[in-house]
């Protein structure tokens, strides 16, 4: 074993990506180590053409790239090149754990967490989970039973991982979203060029958007303005902008948008939100204790955005709408919330209730303790 000295640093890699919701958690660990350990060194490992191979350099560390790519469950003899690429990429991890020798493995899910964190298990490495959802994925069930610590944000766990390698860390948010309430909501909404008098609803479907959101919100934009009540903040997604700045067009108590640069400002100024149930958004939403429908998508493994969201409802800290009903209930529990503020307040302190703050350091912390226990 390296000594953890002047001479040897550590030595860390992180795998996984493909959405934002792996990569900022990702790039959170990867900056509490720095901030322990400035001479750390960290190598990040992505799936080729994903959004990690960009936003990982951006940050300041390096990324290798796995030709790795996700099954096709419903279109089963679309995986013969699925299967070829995922045994090139096991052969790529095999030489970047060899070639690196980190002191610990991590992964935060994503195509590429698989074969590193199965290599650096065969080798020997020590590795570490971070799981972010209420509902573990397939790949991270399997990798489990070898992993010396899995980090979680959910009660339960131990329905799906050994109890006795659980930690429960939360999830890594951004900083300036956990203190985004130091901004004030109507100084934020000012700064984002909306009136601090009137309540204001955000809507986030995420980078590339949500389609159902989007049509719900654009069929019910007179609604939701009617009267000057209430004005909208919405962020569209790219695939989308189009045809919701048509659909906004006319409406001057909303602002569409496809992306949000700000989004501390952004939770300050919004008195409800309505988002999709991603495990990222869920702890955004709790640390900045704001109201939210979420609107979990169909569409990922395991149907696991709608169980974040029943973690949420269950503890009555969210309203839940599927996204089935969206079109048909989304603005009308979008009304009939905004305008009651003590329901909006219970919601909101529930949520807060659950947030776990500092979650970069706590992971890191096991971390460290790893690395000890092996030298």
């Amino acid at each position: 074993m390296k000594e953890m000295s002047e001479e040897s640093p550590i030595r860390i890699l992180i795998s996984g990506g493909g959405t934002g919701g792996h990569i900022f958690p990702a790039i959170s660990i990867a900056n509490a180590i720095r901030r322990r350990e400035p001479r750390a060194e960290i190598l990040f490992v992505g799936a080729c053409g994903r959004m990690e191979m960009e936003r990982v350099p951006a940050a300041g560390y390096k990324i290798e790239g796995l030709p790795v790519a996700g099954f096709d469950r419903r279109r089963l003899w679309r995986n013969v090149p699925v299967v070829v690429k995922l045994v090139r990429s096991l052969l790529r991890a095999r030489r970047i754990v060899r070639d690196f020798r980190p002191d610990i493995a991590i992964g935060v899910g994503g195509y590429a967490s698989g074969p590193i964190l199965k290599e650096a298990q065969r080798q020997g490495v020590p590795t570490l989970i971070q799981e972010q959802n209420s509902y573990p994925g397939v790949t991270n069930k399997l990798l489990a039973p070898k992993a010396r610590a899995i980090c979680v944000a959910y009660d339960g766990m131990e329905r799906f991982f050994p109890a006795e390698v659980i930690t429960k860390t939360g999830n890594p948010v951004r900083k300036e979203i956990a203190d985004c309430a130091a901004l004030g909501s109507a100084e934020s909404k000012r700064a984002l060029g909306f009136d601090p008098a009137r309540p204001l609803l955000l809507v986030v479907g995420g980078s590339l958007g949500a389609r159902t959101i989007n049509d719900s919100i654009a069929a019910g934009l007179d609604r939701l303005t009617a009267d000057g009540r209430y004005q909208v903040m919405w962020q569209t997604g790219k695939l989308y902008a189009e045809e919701c700045a048509r659909a906004a067009a006319g409406h001057s108590d909303v602002k569409a948008m496809p992306f949000i640069a700000d989004m501390a400002r952004a939770y300050s100024a919004a008195d409800l939100v309505v988002a999709r149930a991603g495990a990222g958004t869920i702890s955004e939403l709790q640390l900045a204790g704001k109201t939210a429908i979420l609107v979990p998508s169909p569409n990922v493994a395991e149907d696991h955005q709608r169980k974040n969201a029943m973690a949420l409802v269950e503890r009555d800290a969210a309203v839940m709408v599927p996204d089935s009903e969206a079109r048909e209930r989304l603005v009308d529990e979008a009304l009939e919330l905004i305008a009651d503020s003590s329901r909006r307040n219970l919601l909101a302190a529930n949520a807060a209730q659950m947030a776990l703050r500092e979650s970069d350091t706590r992971i890191v912390d096991t971390i460290y303790r790893i690395i000890e226990e092996k030298k």
